[in-house]
This record gives structure tokens, C-alpha cells and sequence, in this order.
């Protein structure tokens, strides 16, 4: 199996092999932290223990944390945030209320994506950006675990060596570019930024792999990559 531990050891290796590559949950934190200010009203959505609010929050005005995991909220490592239990389906706030709403590793769960992106436009501010880190589907490793009928929580189970109580069924209904500018604009949102990047380190469960994963790296075309990170706006 593939510890996080062992995962990040790889990371921070490839890293050093690769000066100009950052993993995506740094690009997608520089994305957030660019949108925070001392008026600034933001929303983690299935914030579970921690995540980007749990360094950023600082630097808001107001967080707030959604998740539907009470216990997760519970174990939250940052009292500062004002957390509710709920789901992006029916969000809890009041309209206009945010100027941020960001979220990571929650699209890919998403069963009624569409009532998601409606509900997030409804509670931002005009201006306001939606920002989110997720999985592509269109990876050849996401593709072969739809193709073996696995969930991503049965994968992370079996191969990445997660807890059970940190893994959800993947459904991969917001996980395409062509599906996030749908459903943007389903919602009156407009898409302002995509990213797509890679990370060879779902396969460096070796050294052997680790480089086999690396020259997969090098070959893959870029909307192949395994994550993507976007930015949408509330049109004014």
C-alpha cells in the first residue's frame, strides 16, 4: 500500500527533481490567499479537520466551515472558524454572504453537482470567486478505477492505505473542464482560471515506480493531468 507518508516523501522529491512543478494543493492555496483580505467573508466547503482555512484563516475577515461529517467539525484544528454540519446541496447561509467560497477534494463526491455551483452562486457576492481543487476524470488511473467499477473511497481503501472514516464514494460528476463550464454557467458563474497539474506519486510505491510514474509525467498531455484547479466568478 501507499502511506501519505511515503506519497509526500516522493513529492517532495519529484520537487526537487522538477524546479518549475508545485503540488496542486499549493497552487490552489496561493489562488485562495490571493482572494482574502481584512473585509473578506469566506466559506471552506467540506472543510473536515483542517484544510487551506486552517493556515489562511488569519488573513479573512470571517471563515466559515461546512461539512457534512460531525465528527470531522468536531475535531476541527482551528477554533477560530465558524463551522456548521451540512451539505453543498442546501447551504445553511443566508444569500450575498460570502466573498469567498473555496473547496478542495469535494467536487469529485458531488451527487447533485448542479444544485452545488447554484447554491455556491447564491450565497457569493457579485464579484465574488469560487475556488476548487478536485480530481480529473479523465486521468488514465481514474479511468481504469471507473473501468473496475471502484469508487475513489474503495481505491483509496485498498491501494492508498487511507481510513475508512476519511474516504467517500467518488461519483466524477463535476470532474471534466467541459463539465466545471457547464455547470458554471448553469449557475451564473463564469470560469477565470484552470489549472491543470500533474503528480507522479500515485505510483511511487517504489523507487521503480516512482520513476515509471515520472516518465508517465513527461508523456501525459496536459488536460490528462491527474488534478485540476479552477476559478469562478460571480458576474457583475
Amino acid at each position: 500500500m501507499l502511506s501519505l507518508e511515503r506519497q509526500e516523501h516522493y513529492r517532495r522529491r519529484y520537487a526537487e527533481m522538477t524546479p518549475h512543478w508545485r503540488p496542486s494543493t499549493h497552487v490552489y492555496q496561493d489562488l485562495v490567499a490571493a482572494r482574502l483580505g481584512s473585509r473578506t467573508r469566506a466559506l471552506d466547503l467540506g472543510c473536515g479537520r483542517g484544510g487551506v482555512m486552517e493556515r489562511l484563516h488569519p488573513r479573512a475577515a470571517f471563515v466559515a466551515g461546512l461539512d457534512p461529517d460531525f465528527a470531522s467539525l468536531r475535531e476541527h484544528r482551528t477554533p477560530a472558524l465558524f463551522r456548521a454540519c451540512g451539505v453543498a446541496e442546501r447551504l445553511p447561509y443566508a444569500d450575498d454572504c460570502f466573498d469567498v467560497v473555496c473547496c478542495s477534494w469535494v467536487l469529485e463526491h458531488a451527487s447533485a453537482p448542479r444544485r452545488t455551483f447554484a447554491e455556491v452562486a447564491r450565497v457569493l457576492q457579485l464579484g465574488g470567486a469560487f475556488i476548487f481543487l478536485t480530481s480529473n476524470a479523465r486521468h488514465p488511473l481514474l479511468t481504469l478505477n471507473r473501468a473496475l467499477g471502484w469508487t475513489q473511497g474503495r481505491l483509496a481503501q485498498k491501494v492508498y492505505d487511507r481510513e475508512e472514516s476519511d474516504v467517500f464514494p467518488a461519483l466524477y460528476r463535476a470532474n471534466t473542464e467541459s463539465q466545471i463550464r457547464q455547470l458554471a454557467c448553469s449557475a451564473g458563474l463564469t470560469l477565470r482560471a484552470f489549472h491543470f497539474v500533474g503528480d507522479p506519486t500515485y505510483l511511487a510505491f517504489n523507487d521503480a515506480f516512482f520513476h515509471l510514474g515520472c516518465l508517465l509525467e513527461r508523456i501525459t498531455p496536459p488536460a490528462l493531468r491527474v488534478h485540476f484547479i479552477g476559478e469562478c466568478r460571480l458576474s457583475i
